[in-house]
């Protein structure tokens, strides 16, 4: 994955690539000029663009650690893609699948899923691990902003 991600225009189709510094801004269709919304929805992501993300967000980013097998990660799902509609512009939500990235659940110890980590300017603020109700992910979300050293 390169750090931009891929997404397509509701009006006219037309695919954007959007920088992982630009994911919680509004912005416009490169073909037809219409609004492209905030990222709205969780976002995959591997080890590369995870951390061109956590590097550029100007926003909080909620990771959800999780597997497949997980009956956990499998319930608290709706909740954090619910999470990501209501946050859109004001935070960002990542989902790490730590099956696929094990190196990279293991820079955070995460040894039980699934285990949510909050960053803002790029550094950890707050990590834990069970399900969570979707409005104290919110919390953790919105009184996060600013906790982190500035950049």
């Amino acid at each position: 994955m390169s750090s931009s991600i891929v997404i397509s225009c509701e009006s006219c189709g037309t695919k954007n690539r959007i920088p992982a510094g630009h994911l919680a801004d509004v912005g416009r269709c490169g073909k037809c000029k219409a609004e492209l919304p905030a990222a709205k929805e969780p976002i995959e992501v591997d080890a590369t663009l995870f951390d061109a993300i956590i590097a550029a967000a100007r926003v909080p980013v909620l990771v959800d650690f999780w597997a497949s097998w997980c009956g956990p990660c499998k319930m608290a799902a709706p909740e954090v893609h619910q999470l990501a509609r209501e946050m859109a512009g004001r935070a960002l939500v990542l989902k790490v699948d730590t099956e696929a990235h094990p190196q990279l659940a293991g820079r955070f110890n995460v040894q039980s899923i699934p285990n949510f980590v909050v960053f803002d300017r790029g550094q950890p603020v707050l990590q834990r691990a069970g399900l969570a109700p979707r409005a104290e992910m919110r919390r953790w979300l919105e009184t996060s902003a600013g906790r982190a050293p500035a950049r």
